[in-house]
């Protein structure tokens, strides 16, 4: 296998709300829900950096099409890390998510290693990690 993702695909309770969320919220950008009424229900996808794609798909999509059981939200399986270019950043990416509906987890704080960020969840309770660390700068 080759160390590549093109597409990280987030299960939503509600497709409207997660889009709301991450467009107008967040300002990601979006070609909008697309493939309303179709069997394997709609599904949304966001441009990030590098050509990767942030999707969402309900739940129940996502049981139905992998055959598993729709099972419970569980937050710390895994976080996304979103690395900005200064403590600054952190702090406003952090208001920007709070005023789009985020739950504040952990507000923003010098780090162990030497770092600043913070935690946050999305309306459907994935864990977002605000960071800069200084010796993993983003490109921009």
């Amino acid at each position: 296998m080759k160390p590549r993702i093109s597409v990280l695909t987030l299960g939503v309770n509600d497709l409207e709300k997660a889009v709301k969320f991450y467009r107008d919220g967040l300002g990601l950008r979006t070609d909008g829900i697309m493939g309303e009424g179709s069997e394997h229900g709609a599904v949304a996808f966001f441009d990030l950096n590098g050509g990767l794609k942030l999707a969402l798909w309900p739940r129940k999509s996502i049981a139905r099409d992998s055959g598993l059981p729709e099972s419970g939200i569980s937050p710390t399986e895994f976080t996304l890390g979103h690395n900005v270019l200064s403590g600054k950043e952190v702090d406003a990416v952090m208001e920007q998510a709070q005023k789009a509906g985020a739950k504040i987890v952990k507000p923003a704080q010098e780090t162990f290693w030497g770092g600043y960020s913070g935690y946050f969840q999305d309306p459907d309770r994935h864990l977002w990690e605000v960071v800069w660390n200084p010796q993993w700068l983003p490109e921009d």
